[in-house]
């Protein structure tokens, strides 16, 4: 549930929730109502203050670094976003070339509501680059922010689009790894084993190449040799593990940090945070006031 908050806009959601507890206390308009919704908005509050004021602290204190140079863990990285292939990902209702989409199709109902019909979103990956290197994004898990929003109706139907676009500048802050030949650990011994392990499936190609007696069995000077030709095999491919090129991601943190994926700039969004931290505050110690109020008054 938390998670659906936060990628459908926590703040607009939150304050949504306390405009509707206003309408329904003015509709009953009791002083259990007014009492009731008051402290529900005021609880409602500190929760939207508390996550605004998380996100702000992150974006703040959070230094952005170069792909480059990144340390392994938690980071802030800022490039141009690119198709992982020559084959763009392009979106579901307007088939536009795009890094990542969100989509939601409503209809219209008998009594002028709209209901969600279908709605999904990508999970395919994509290119940060800078000018120091690449890192591949997987937006799995993440809170995605974009300008680019489309709605528009046909009919009965209503649909909305969310896009990040290849010519957008894209900042993300998430979990950094490297993954390839400079950070694989390898187990000699263990290569060996697997090695052997395979061969072991292929019982007649084995006895074929170590059975040099012919008596349908391996010795114990047979094992030797087979196990001589394993350590050979297992040194080649762990040369080829250890010269194969690093590739750098952006992913989930596996601690629960913001991960945030944006074409917003950093500024746009640490002022976008400011205010909801003091929006939600303001509302706060209003409701609470509200509710002092109440509790010295026995009828509105």
């Amino acid at each position: 549930m938390l998670a659906t908050l936060r990628r459908e806009y926590a703040q607009l959601v939150t304050s949504g929730a306390q405009l509707l507890l206003i309408f329904i206390a003015a509709q009953f308009n009791t002083h259990i109502g007014w009492l009731f919704c008051l402290g529900l908005i005021a609880f409602i509050s500190l929760f939207a203050w508390m996550s605004a004021l998380r996100r702000l602290r992150v974006l703040r204190d959070t230094p952005t670094s170069r792909i480059a140079s990144a340390a392994q863990g938690y980071v802030e990285l800022v490039g141009r976003g690119k198709p992982m292939s020559d084959k763009p990902l392009l979106s579901k209702l307007t088939g536009l070339p795009c890094l990542w989409y969100r989509y939601k199709i409503e209809r219209r109902s008998s009594k002028n509501e709209w209901h969600t019909e279908e709605s999904d979103e990508s999970n395919d990956f994509f290119m940060l680059e800078d000018e120091t290197g690449r890192c591949v994004v997987d937006p799995n898990g993440a809170e995605i922010l974009t300008q680019h929003k489309e709605t528009w109706t046909k009919s009965d139907y209503r649909y909305t689009e969310w896009l990040l676009l290849h010519v957008d500048s894209i900042y993300t802050i998430g979990q950094f790894r490297t993954f390839g030949g400079s950070s694989v650990e390898l187990d000699a011994n263990e290569e060996v084993k697997n090695v052997l392990a395979e061969w072991k499936q292929n019982m007649p190609e084995l006895r074929k190449r170590f059975d040099l007696n012919n008596d349908g069995g391996l010795d114990m000077q047979e094992w030797m040799l087979a196990r001589q030709a394993a350590k050979r095999e297992a040194a080649k491919r762990m040369t080829a593990e250890r010269a194969a090129p690093d590739v750098n991601y952006l992913i989930q943190p596996p601690d629960g940090r913001l991960f945030m994926v944006s074409n917003i700039p950093q500024e746009k969004l640490e002022r976008r945070y400011w205010f909801w931290v003091w929006a939600h505050l303001a509302i706060f110690f209003g409701s609470l006031g509200g509710v002092g109020w109440l509790l010295g008054h026995k009828v509105i």
